[in-house]
């Protein structure tokens, strides 16, 4: 019997929504907003600014991400892909420390909040925010079924690569700025790797659980060519959107990440099937370069109208 979850610490409850996973959806959000203020402040942008929309974006997409954290816990656990010997989630339902009715319960009750929230920034910025904010209800929700049937990279790259970006720059502007969806993507591509570090570790035990992820799909060593593959077009596309003046020169400042990335690709190099362990915390490291190489990019936007 699991234990009584009303007498559980506080910390039992933050570690269940897995918060160094944060980066993935704090990110991009910070990164659209760094971006209105680059284009605002250097004349290319006119539209008035509603900076604390763009605060309360951020926020949302948080809370979005801890609500698909749990939701998604919760049906893991009961599909049997994540087991007392498996690596992934918080641990918090194969260890026993919450019922599984709870988490899931926390998960929706999350969600509603952040629905709540969407409603007040789509009456406060504009209609065009309603769709957006759908799609995110929906992919919180059903991502597990998306990451069940193999589509779960396309789905993180979408919706935290692109959507979350697109709806923090409407809010902010309430214009739909297309060009932060360029913006967005070098950090779409590696949030995406932190998902499919996950998968490649996992492509031995999911197949257990009568799954199919990307990294199933690709076996092992195309997973790893995935992964190295993504990790490279980060930098290259920052690089291109320098030239063509989509970022300030500045951004190029997220090569100090570089050691940080071939740490990563040297390290899923040697993943083997039948030693699923020695990648165990490459998803962490991977959020680890989302969030060092997410900061500098945030950085390089405000800082370069100092000069």
């Amino acid at each position: 019997m699991p234990p009584n979850y009303k007498y559980i610490d506080m910390n039992k409850w933050v570690l269940a929504t897995r918060p160094w996973s944060f980066p993935a959806s704090a990110t991009p959000a910070f990164i659209a907003f760094a971006y209105v203020f680059w284009m605002s402040h250097s004349g290319m942008l006119l539209s008035n600014i509603d900076w604390m929309a763009g605060l309360w974006a951020v926020f949302g997409a948080v809370l979005f991400q801890i609500a698909g954290n749990l939701i998604s816990d919760y049906y893991d656990f009961r599909r049997g892909v994540d087991r007392k010997d498996t690596f992934g989630s918080s641990r918090m339902l194969v260890d026993g420390v919450f019922p599984p009715r709870t988490i899931w319960m926390f998960g929706v009750v999350i969600l509603a909040v952040g629905v709540l929230l969407g409603l007040v920034l789509v009456m406060r910025c504009g209609s065009q925010l309603l769709w957006i904010g759908i799609i995110g209800v929906l992919a919180a929700y059903f991502y597990y079924i998306l990451k069940y049937h193999a589509l779960g990279d396309l789905l993180i790259f979408v919706i935290y690569g692109q959507l979350i970006a697109l709806g923090t720059t409407y809010v902010m502007t309430s214009v739909i700025d297309w060009h932060i969806l360029a913006v967005s993507a070098p950090i779409g591509f590696l949030i995406v790797n932190i998902l499919h570090a996950n998968n490649t570790r996992d492509i031995r035990d999911d197949s257990k659980a009568g799954i199919r992820t990307q990294a199933m799909l690709l076996g092992l060593q195309g997973s790893k060519i995935e992964y190295i593959v993504l990790s490279v077009a980060a930098y290259v596309t920052v690089m291109v959107l320098t030239v063509v003046q989509l970022l300030p020169p500045l951004s190029l400042i997220v090569v100090i990440t570089l050691p940080m990335m071939i740490k990563n690709i040297r390290l899923i190099s040697q993943a083997k099937l039948e030693s699923p362990e020695v990648i165990r915390d490459l998803d962490a490291a991977s959020a680890q370069l989302v969030l060092a190489f997410g900061l500098l990019l945030t950085l390089a936007m405000i800082v370069s109208l100092l000069f």
